[in-house]
């Protein structure tokens, strides 16, 4: 589930940009990068209240959210350097949240 957490807030739009992503060589990721950065003021700029009540809520993935992870399951490249952007900021705000130990 916190997997959910860190990939639900704009999962849409990675979707809706991995057509363009796929497609670009591995040293050019604007709209990934683009992504990522949204992601991350995402964590950055909520509450911890805000985002312990995300957590709570769990809603199951939409179709096009379904579509995103799949294409991040996909593509091991385009995962691993999206995972590698996003993980140290969230990891850090959800430390500070208590939301792991």
């Amino acid at each position: 589930m916190k997997e959910k957490l860190i990939f639900m807030p704009l999962i849409c739009l990675l979707f809706t940009c991995a057509v363009r992503i796929e497609g670009r060589a591995q040293d050019q990721h604007p709209i990934l990068d683009q992504v990522a950065n949204k992601v991350i003021a995402k964590y950055q700029n909520s509450t911890c209240q805000q985002l312990w009540v995300q957590k709570e809520q769990k809603a199951p993935p939409t179709p096009a959210e379904q579509r995103a992870i799949q294409f991040l399951k996909s593509d091991p490249q385009m995962r691993t350097i999206f995972i590698n952007k996003v993980a140290a900021p969230i990891a850090n705000k959800m430390f500070e949240c208590g939301m792991i130990p």
